[in-house]
């Protein structure tokens, strides 16, 4: 390698990682710009979704997690609230990133740039801003389950981390084919709404495990002549898992089981090769489809 190709590479990665930053600001910045509340909207969205789901579940169909393992918590509401902002993580991060080629297709049809920054600056921005709302929800589950929370609540860091390589991994593959079928905006919000439900938002493991029983027992839930395994899908689903990691740190102030942490690695690491593979494979066509 010649002398002076190893500072030109080294100069380009600069370059990329600083255009990375300065969009993923943009992308902060401009979230809740020209709003009286600002960022306080970013609290105030999931508690109204925790105050109401909180109603119809908590009080209405009586849905009671089990107590916090270590934390001794018994608050529905509280349990809810770590689901919900999670999930609004997960979910509006993957919209955003799969919305970004065509949100900045006049940026694209000027400029020569790494496109795979584009869905990259809208996860890290939506991960800024989660950064916040589940920091409150920590506090509050601190307060209320005691300071052995401390113990536990660095487990965050590699969640997190894990949760964001995830999202942008199925972004990154949603961003590339709505370019090409852009009626998979409109598949992908139906399949949101099954996995709204599917993936144990508001509906503690013990409440699906009662189902089950229940429905056997009666003999309902059955598929191709055997019964159906609620829980098992319900476990199978990799939102499902990430809340269930997020719930034991916040809520039991204990550690996730080492399988789910394998699950999830293999997850975030399973999602990103697929999205760079694809993007590898039809990003250079982007500003044409487009």
């Amino acid at each position: 390698m010649s002398a002076t190709a190893e500072p030109a590479r080294s100069r380009s990665r600069r370059i990329t990682l600083n255009l990375l930053k300065n969009l993923t600001l943009r992308e902060i910045r401009s979230e809740y710009k020209r709003t009286m509340l600002g960022r306080v909207w970013s609290l105030i969205n999931p508690l109204a979704q925790i105050a109401i789901y909180g109603l119809v579940f908590g009080l209405l169909f009586r849905a009671q997690p089990e107590p916090g393992i270590n934390s001794g918590l018994h608050i529905f509401a509280l349990w809810l609230g770590v689901g919900i902002v999670t999930w609004g993580f997960i979910n509006i991060g993957i919209r955003e990133a799969m919305q970004s080629f065509l949100g900045y297709q006049g940026l694209l049809k000027k400029v020569a740039l790494p496109r795979w920054t584009l869905p990259a600056s809208k996860v890290l921005a939506r991960a800024a801003t989660y950064l916040t709302e589940i920091a409150v929800v920590a506090v509050i589950c601190g307060v209320l389950g005691g300071w052995e929370i401390l113990l536990r609540i660095w487990m965050l860091v590699p969640l997190i981390a894990l949760t964001t390589v995830f999202i942008y991994g199925v972004g990154l593959v949603l961003a590339i084919g709505i370019v090409y079928f852009r009626d998979i905006e409109h598949f992908w919000g139906i399949l949101t709404q099954v996995f709204f439900y599917a993936s144990g938002i508001m509906i503690p493991r013990n409440v699906i495990e009662t189902v089950q029983v229940e429905t056997l027992d009666a003999g309902g839930y059955t598929f191709l002549g055997g019964p159906v395994p609620l829980l098992a899908l319900f476990e199978a689903n990799p939102i499902y898992q990430f809340l269930t990691a997020y719930r034991r740190v916040l809520y039991d102030f204990a550690f996730p089981e080492w399988q789910t942490l394998l699950s999830l690695t293999l997850w975030a690491a399973g999602t990103l090769i697929v999205g760079l593979f694809v993007y590898s494979r039809y990003q250079a066509r982007i500003v044409e489809e487009l």
